[in-house]
């Protein structure tokens, strides 16, 4: 499903990313983890269409998107969440849904206009799918309130709807964990197991590693913007370049 290759970006002559090579397949829910500054967050942008890597190709889906516009990538079925929460504070949680809702729906702002037919059954499913991604995430008594007055969590689980209202194929998880108490921790864990089940490939990147090692068959490992290794969680437990780059050589540690 997604296929990355050789690819490099370096910003102001910093290497950030260094030749990274994976490949994420259809129904797959797959682990990247590195240390703080590894490139974790920098591949995503670079997916995703945030940023235009120097070298190397994307390609998704049996499509080339290297360097492509985020809409285009997006409309491909590719979508993401960040780390650092995009809402629309001032609107409502329904409406934050809306807003990706309607991009998958057709018609214009001038069928909008004239409240033409098919632009009122684009509004009217647009809405169905919106409060379907709600009540998977588990958000539908909050649907009227700000996504500003949402405490942390809730907001994680509002961005993943956002995500979800785009009806992707492959989703990019930006530490969906982060800040978040056990509790939540664990529902977090439940809903990107709802999310698996329902065919969408998961690429997850996570500083907790028992959310990563619960959920994720195989595991790509960065560092410095290299991949250092990839393999299951069991074998990334105990590999020395792994351990290496998370507590420093054996004499070092």
């Amino acid at each position: 499903m997604l296929e990355v290759t050789d690819l490099h970006l370096a910003f102001r002559g910093v290497r950030a990313l260094a030749g990274v090579s994976l490949r994420i397949e259809a129904n797959e829910t797959v682990g990247i983890i590195g240390p703080n500054g590894s490139g974790k967050s920098t591949l995503f942008n670079a997916v995703s269409g945030i940023y235009r890597p120097d070298r190397g190709r994307i390609r998704f889906g049996g499509a080339e998107i290297t360097g492509h516009d985020p809409r285009a990538i997006a409309a491909l079925g590719l979508a993401r969440t960040y780390q650092n929460k995009r809402l629309f504070g001032s609107l409502t949680v329904l409406e934050n849904v809306l807003v990706p809702a309607l991009r998958r729906q057709s018609g214009c702002w001038i069928g909008d206009m004239a409240g033409l037919p098919g632009a009122r059954a684009g509004r009217v499913a647009a809405r169905r799918l919106a409060l379907e991604c709600l009540g998977l995430v588990g958000l539908t008594d909050l649907a009227g309130a700000t996504a500003a007055s949402l405490a942390y969590g809730q907001q994680n689980r509002l961005e993943l709807a956002r995500a979800l209202a785009l009806e992707p194929k492959l989703l990019l998880l930006d530490e969906p964990a982060a800040g978040l108490n056990p509790a939540e921790r664990q529902a977090i864990q439940g809903l990107i197991g709802a999310i698996r089940a329902r065919g969408i490939a998961v690429a997850l990147v996570e500083h907790d590693m028992r959310v990563v090692m619960r959920l994720c068959a195989r595991i790509v490992v960065l560092d410095h913007g290299e991949v250092i290794t990839t393999g299951t969680p069991e074998e990334i437990a105990v590999h020395p370049a792994v351990i290496a780059a998370y507590f420093g050589a054996p004499a070092d540690a």
